[in-house]
């Protein structure tokens, strides 16, 4: 091999590329404590992020709808944007709180109302069965059993219980305090995005440019095209097969005369927010409050829950929001159950847009090779993808111009 510049170059990364591997292996904890503590202190900015992405997906649609046919209020349009999508996301968190809280003081009422009946009815069998708690007391007299030593075990143990549960209660709020402060920094953050995501975008595209070369540049530009096309479309998806899951649940329970269908359709439509799973919790909690009416109706919701759940499972979400983010049904099941073991419910929500991404870069691949093989007329692969608004063939010279 001929030892030019070009390839001296070459070798001294490879070589500093292995170094900074093997030291990377050697000291892995190390490597992973300063990667956790690096993150910890962009988490508020992080959260922030999550936020704004996923406030403009229904500010942009608010924004287009109200203020694209009309120059009024051309200089403030995206402030009143973001203050009418802020008001009507708040409006929906308080009507349902609205909805849920005084249900769930009626169903508390219930329970303690019904407290007296089912301690009498435990005294009364207490009663029926003290012969065997006699049996019971002489058997232990047999064994000798030292009581008093049982009883000291037992106040230790409570005593030291009582001292942890008060550690992880001053823990448990320190945490709570952590997360409230990341919150209102990350909100803060999501709003100055919002109100310059434009001139961030523009940015963005000026660094990648810089950086990359022209080819590299337009791949990178369009992946996160893509991506934020397919995620967005992804949350309108989840939030729609959400209300339709909810709007099931509220009619069937209503038709059936079963109690707090409203409260219980409310629970199972936020927690459908979590893929696939989240709708077994809302049925936890509605078989729960069911129970303390009529247990033989809390029983019959459970049936009711796993026939609408196998009719939204396999019907209705794997078409709603496989079709939102252009990925068929079987890999959206296979996404939720990948992501699901990887990072839990995170990694349920997120990998269902990040394998729509990677499905259709793959399909887009396998379509240009057939299409230069000659098995393939057109290379069809990015058609629908340009149909719905994502350019991969934007060359960097027209990114530039628009910088």
């Amino acid at each position: 091999m001929e030892f030019n510049k070009n390839n001296v170059k070459t070798i001294i990364f490879i070589i500093c590329t292995c170094i900074v591997f093997y030291l990377v292996l050697s000291h892995l904890a190390t490597v992973a404590s300063a990667i956790s503590a690096i993150i910890g202190v962009f988490i508020p900015f992080i959260v922030g992020a999550g936020i704004a992405f996923v406030i403009n997906v229904p500010m942009s649609k608010i924004e287009y709808w109200i203020f694209h046919r009309t120059e009024k209020f051309k200089k403030s349009r995206r402030a009143l944007s973001v203050l009418i999508t802020l008001f009507l996301v708040t409006a929906i968190v308080v009507l349902a709180l609205y909805i849920i809280i005084p249900q769930i003081a009626a169903a508390m009422q219930t329970i303690a109302n019904q407290l007296p009946a089912s301690i009498a009815a435990l005294e009364t069998w207490i009663q029926t069965k003290e012969s065997l708690i006699t049996s019971l007391a002489g058997v232990s007299d047999k064994l000798s059993i030292d009581w008093s030593n049982i009883g000291d075990k037992i106040a230790a143990f409570l005593q030291k219980a009582a001292s942890s549960m008060i550690n992880s209660g001053i823990t448990a709020v320190t945490g709570i305090l952590k997360l409230l402060l990341n919150f209102l920094i990350g909100f803060i953050f999501a709003i100055y995005i919002l109100m310059a995501k434009e001139n961030l975008t523009r940015q963005g595209r000026e660094v990648i440019l810089a950086l990359f070369r022209e080819k590299i540049s337009e791949r990178i530009l369009y992946i996160c095209s893509l991506s934020n096309h397919i995620f967005a479309r992804f949350i309108s998806g989840q939030c729609l097969e959400a209300c339709i899951l909810g709007m099931m649940f509220f009619i069937t329970m209503t038709i059936f005369g079963m109690p707090y269908a409203m409260l219980i359709a409310v629970v199972i439509a936020f927690s459908a927010l979590i893929p696939v799973v989240g709708a077994f919790l809302g049925c936890l909690i509605g078989a729960v409050l069911i129970l303390t009416v009529n247990p033989t109706q809390a029983f019959e919701f459970i049936i009711m829950f796993l026939i609408l759940q196998q009719i939204e499972g396999n019907l209705i979400y794997p078409h709603v929001v496989g079709s939102s983010v252009g990925l068929p049904s079987i890999w959206v099941l296979m996404a939720v159950t990948i992501g699901a073991n990887v990072g839990g419910v995170a990694g349920m929500i997120i990998f269902i847009p990040l394998c729509s991404v990677l499905y259709a870069l793959f399909r887009t691949y396998v379509k240009e090779r057939l299409f230069r093989k000659g098995l393939l007329e057109t290379a069809e692969g990015q058609l629908d993808i340009e149909a719905e608004g994502v350019a991969p063939n934007k060359t960097a010279a027209d990114d530039q111009s628009e910088a």
